[in-house]
């Protein structure tokens, strides 16, 4: 008799410690699941930031074909020579402040920062650096004044022709397109639209 319960506890017992086996190795895949889910999620969310980033930089024209507007007048005598180099104190782009530029060309205008929203839903861009006079649609013989609203011909960046604009600044300067090197990662920059006389300095 005392051998059967004897049986009958250990086999009890043996039953107990395999159930409580099974239960921690469920806990431990479970945390395992949901580590992974976690690890996942954070994979996605690290993904799209990245995605977003490359977006960002994607939307400006570095370089461009270095066609101006008709009827845009050459400067008579720039305080930058065609062909000479500067410095460049501006940073309206990353790898651009502290760049050597090469002029291509100087004109005698009137240049704006301006407001507006891009045409490809972007969010609203604030102080763009720079357009000038002739590439606002319809334009007129006199400046603009701040806060008169216009519509973009420029294309510096994706979504800003036919964006409509708030001028924040005005501004009657030499205007100068130029090539440079980015001071990050090297990249050759060609006929960037638009530096002003202020933002260069002597080599």
């Amino acid at each position: 008799m005392k051998t059967k319960r004897t049986n009958l506890f250990l086999l009890t017992l043996i039953l107990a410690v395999l159930l409580a086996a099974c239960s921690d190795g469920d806990k431990e895949n479970g945390h395992a699941n949901m580590n992974h889910s976690d690890e996942s999620e954070q994979d996605k969310n690290s993904s799209s930031t990245n995605h977003e980033g490359m977006e960002g930089m994607d939307h400006m024209n570095h370089s461009s074909s270095g066609e101006v507007p008709k009827g845009l007048k050459e400067a008579m005598n720039p305080k930058f020579k065609v062909g000479s180099k500067a410095i460049i104190n501006s940073d309206h782009m990353e790898g651009m402040e502290g760049a050597e530029a090469t002029i291509v060309s100087a004109f005698d205008t009137t240049v704006y920062t301006i407001s507006y929203i891009p045409t490809t839903g972007r969010e609203k861009v604030t102080n763009h650096k720079w357009i000038i006079h002739k590439e606002i649609q319809d334009t007129t013989d006199k400046p603009y004044k701040p806060g008169d609203e216009v519509i973009v011909e420029a294309d510096h960046m994706k979504g800003m022709k036919d964006a409509k604009a708030v001028i924040d600044s005005v501004q009657q300067t030499t205007v100068y397109m130029v090539d440079y090197t980015s001071t990050t990662g090297g990249e050759q920059v060609k006929n960037h639209k638009w530096v002003t006389e202020s933002e260069l300095s002597a080599k």
